[in-house]
Parts: structure tokens; sequence; C-alpha cells
């Protein structure tokens, strides 16, 4: 049987970043995210329902959530589920929290220098350490994007 794994959330921090480091140096973001809905009953009342996330983010773009996201800040995240068991010191019970794994976060809402938003970071995206090579010469020529707009 086929398994999928996806979530994707737009809401507001409910407090600043928490930036810490591995041992290795991978940097490690903790962030809570609130993500409201709003509905009518069938009387014609305006609800709200509020749902708190736990959300992780790792390496660069820890970084960068670190440096420039903060409370009431708005963003995307796209990432995966993810089960936290650990026992109860004091109870010894077990206990059990389902947080998200961001993929891709997109920092939303206007720039310093009135822009649409900052770019997309991918999580799991490694840093090329070089340029890429330059096409074969004799290889076809690039393709050009036909988009009409």
């Amino acid at each position: 049987m086929a398994s999928f794994n996806k979530v994707i959330l737009v809401g507001n921090l409910t407090r600043d970043p928490e930036l810490r480091y591995t041992p290795k140096g991978t940097a490690i973001a903790k962030i809570g995210l609130a993500v409201n809905r709003t509905w009518k009953n069938e009387a014609g009342e305006t609800k709200e329902e509020v749902t708190f996330v736990d959300v992780d983010v790792f390496g660069r773009t820890a970084e960068n959530v670190g440096q420039y996201m903060r409370k009431g800040s708005p963003i995307l995240i796209e990432g995966r589920l993810r089960l936290d068991t650990w026992d109860d010191k004091q109870t010894n019970q077990k206990r059990s929290k389902l947080g998200v794994v961001a993929e891709t976060v997109q920092f939303l809402g206007s720039s310093r220098s009135g822009g649409e938003g900052a770019p997309v970071e991918r999580a799991a995206r490694p840093v090329a350490s070089k340029p890429p090579e330059p096409a074969d010469a004799d290889g076809p020529p690039p393709e050009e994007d036909d988009v009409p707009f």
C-alpha cells in the first residue's frame, strides 16, 4: 500500500524562533505556528478556530528563519508530519505529539524593500560548491522559455 505524508500550512509565528545547532553544526529552528480557520455557523455567526503546530526547520533555512522571522510573522510551511514519543518522567506514562518537519519555507508579507515577499527556501536542498559547467558547444542550443506574458 502506498503512503503519502505532506502538509502545507500558512499561519503566523506564535513566538520568536529558537535557533540551536547540533554537535555536527546543523542548524535547527523550532517555531510555533498558529493557523486560523473562520466560518459562519447556521445562525450566521462568524466562528474562529485556531490550531497551534510545532515545526522544526533544518540547515540554512533554519538560520534564515532565525534571522528574519519574529513572533507574528506570516509564513508558509510545506513539510511532513512526524510523531514524537517519549516517557513522561513525572507520571512514567508514554506521551506523544504530532509535529511538522519543514521541507520548504516561504516568508510571506512584504519585505522592507517593498517587494512581494522573500524567496522560497528549501530545507533539504544541498548548496552547490561550484557553478555548473557550461553546456558543450557541439550540443543542442539551450531551450528558451516561451512564456506568453
